[in-house]
C-alpha cells in the first residue's frame, strides 16, 4: 500500500477537518523526528500506512463510543493520540489519557493536541505508578509482551473494559504464555496494514484460578 492509497484509504472515512488534522499531525511528526525519536526511523518515510492507517484501524476495533480511553506507551502517539483525534468527529464521548515515560516524546504529544485542538489528557510516567484508571479502552502497540501488557493493564480496566492490543506475528506464542496467568476473551482481528500482524481485542480479563 502507498502512503497515498493509506492517507486516501483513511480519508474516505473521515470527515475534512479530521484528515487536515492528521495532515498537521504527519507534519508535526516529520519536524520533531529531526530531534525526538517519536517512530523507527525506517518507517518515517512510511508514516501513513505504518502508523496513521494502523492506529485508525484500532479506533474501529472499539466495542464502546463512550468512557475513559487509556493509552499506555504513547511513544509518537500511536495509536492512542490518532484514535484521540478520530474520535474528536466520530466519539466525542471518549476521553483520551496517554501515558508515557518519555518528557520528550510527552511534550511533542501536547503539541500535536494543542494545534489540532483535540483535548487530551497527557501525563510522564511509567503506567505502574499511575493511580486506577478504570477505563473503558486500554490500547498499546509495540510496548512490551502480552502478559506484561495484560499486568500493567488490570488494575486500570474498568468493569466490562476492552484492551485492544497491536501484535505481531508471535502473538499465537504471546496468548499461550499469558493463558498460564490470566483468564480472558479474546478476539483476533487482521491488521489492514500487515499480514502477520494482528489487533487482539481482549474482555472479561481475570487472574487465572
Amino acid at each position: 500500500m502507498t502512503e497515498a492509497e493509506a492517507r486516501a484509504r483513511i480519508g474516505a472515512d473521515v470527515s475534512r477537518e479530521t484528515l487536515e488534522r492528521l495532515d498537521l499531525y504527519h507534519a508535526l511528526l516529520l519536524k520533531w523526528q529531526k530531534t525526538v525519536n517519536l517512530v523507527a526511523r525506517t518507517t518515517v518515510s512510511e508514516a501513513w500506512s505504518r502508523h496513521f492507517l494502523d492506529s485508525v484501524q484500532v479506533f474501529a476495533a472499539a466495542p464502546v463510543h463512550s468512557g475513559p480511553w487509556l493509552d499506555i506507551g504513547s511513544g509518537g502517539g500511536f495509536p492512542g493520540l490518532v484514535c484521540a483525534i478520530v474520535a474528536h468527529e466520530k466519539a466525542p464521548d471518549l476521553t483520551f489519557s496517554l501515558v508515557d515515560s518519555d518528557v520528550r516524546k510527552c511534550s511533542f504529544l501536547r503539541e500535536v493536541a494543542r494545534q489540532t485542538g483535540v483535548s487530551v489528557t497527557v501525563t510522564t510516567a511509567r503506567v505502574e505508578v499511575l493511580p486506577p484508571q478504570n477505563a473503558a479502552i486500554i490500547s498499546a502497540r509495540a510496548l512490551a509482551p502480552l502478559p506484561q501488557l495484560l499486568d500493567w493493564a488490570a488494575p486500570h480496566l474498568g468493569p466490562g473494559g476492552t484492551c485492544l492490543f497491536q501484535k505481531g506475528a508471535n502473538h499465537g506464542e504471546e496468548l499461550e504464555s499469558a493463558a498460564a496467568h490470566w483468564q480472558m476473551e479474546v478476539e483476533i482481528l487482521p491488521s489492514v496494514t500487515a499480514r502477520d500482524s494482528v489487533i487482539l481485542r481482549i474482555r472479561n480479563l481475570a487472574h487465572a484460578a
